[in-house]
């Protein structure tokens, strides 16, 4: 069997507060411990009404507090909004927590509006955009501050030590983040594990992957090329219903690509009651063709045909099943259920 993990966004409905949406999240963290899950990495974005995943290292820590086996990480920091020094220590901390559970995963994407972009970097236009220029070199950054032995820098006469953490004994896990064949480039050169993002649009996984591996460097931490699948899921009893719980997000999506306004995810039933246009219908059966959603054993097989097909031994799951009306906010138990009848 394939591997699996969740990739969770802390999506906030038209029910939730942020506090619930985060206590739902947390609850989906524990049925993912609790089944055996091999990692459970939370997302990055700013400023949008439906997705609460805004700021890594704290939801990190919240998630795994709450459980105690599962892989904990980022999917990933968005570096061009932060100082790599920073980064660095955040997750040498987390590591420092909870040691041999935590993942860096790191994008080079900004993940956000321009305006957000423009007030995370302090009001600089050009520094966000050097930020995404240096990105081969701050991911270097990241790496050697956050080692066991650190670095030491020139700073006029003297040479200084700079560590991430004064005495660490391990180092969260680094992975490369990419959505083209960009960080595929840069993974395979620095001998770093890498993921695509196929969950985004299911087109171009293959080339990168391919791409990946064919130029791959071996490094001492990994001497072989390490990468793996994530796909947006929704599994229920049936794929009737599977289908209705998509989709809230399907719309969502439709709104983000044909540049509607965003709202909080809507419940089932809300977006059932939505008059969507032909073209809207066209874009969204387009999206969701891509994903998986169906009855366990169609998601199941799928998985498993999908692992074949891009040569991978895990497959991280989006579970995107929206909620029904009078479900408690502070819960997911479609997102859940994904969960539950894929691990069977």
């Amino acid at each position: 069997m394939t591997a699996l993990s969740v990739l969770d966004l802390v999506p906030v409905r038209s029910d939730q507060t942020t506090g619930d949406a985060v206590a739902a999240s947390r609850s989906l963290a524990q049925v993912a411990d609790e089944l055996g899950y091999r990692r459970y990495w939370v997302a990055e974005h700013h400023n949008m009404p439906a997705v609460a995943a805004t700021n890594p290292p704290v939801v990190i820590a919240m998630l795994a507090s709450a459980t105690s086996r599962i892989r904990v990480g980022s999917g990933g920091v968005m570096l061009p909004n932060h100082a790599p020094l920073v980064v660095a220590e955040q997750f040498a901390l987390l590591e420092a927590a909870f040691p041999g559970r935590i993942d860096l995963g790191i994008g080079r994407a900004p993940g956000t509006d321009p305006l957000t972009r423009y007030v995370l970097r302090g009001g600089s236009a050009e520094s966000a955009d050097e930020a995404v220029s240096k990105f081969p070199e701050y991911v270097e950054d990241i790496r050697t501050l956050m080692s066991t032995d650190g670095v030491e820098l020139q700073i006029g006469p003297r040479r200084q030590p700079l560590r991430a953490t004064p005495a660490a004994t391990s180092v969260a896990e680094m992975w490369l983040l990419g959505s083209s064949d960009y960080s595929a480039r840069l993974a395979a050169e620095k001998g770093l594990p890498y993921v695509f993002a196929h969950h985004f649009s299911g087109e171009g996984t293959g080339v990168a992957l391919d791409l990946y591996r064919s130029s791959y460097r071996p490094s001492p931490e990994h001497p072989e090329p390490r990468t793996f699948l994530t796909v947006n899921a929704v599994v229920a009893e049936t794929e009737e219903e599977a289908r209705r719980q998509a989709l809230p997000n399907v719309q969502q999506m439709i709104a983000l690509r044909t540049g509607a306004p965003l709202h909080p995810q809507r419940l089932v039933e809300e977006a059932e009651a939505v008059e969507m246009t032909p073209d809207q219908r066209s874009v969204g059966h387009a999206m969701s063709g891509r994903w998986i959603v169906g009855s366990a054993e169609q998601a199941r097989a799928r998985i498993e045909e999908l692992a074949r097909e891009y040569g991978v031994d895990e497959v991280m799951v989006h579970p995107v099943a929206g909620a029904h009306e009078g479900t408690d906010p502070t819960t997911s138990p479609n997102r859940e259920i994904t969960l539950r009848l894929l691990a069977g």
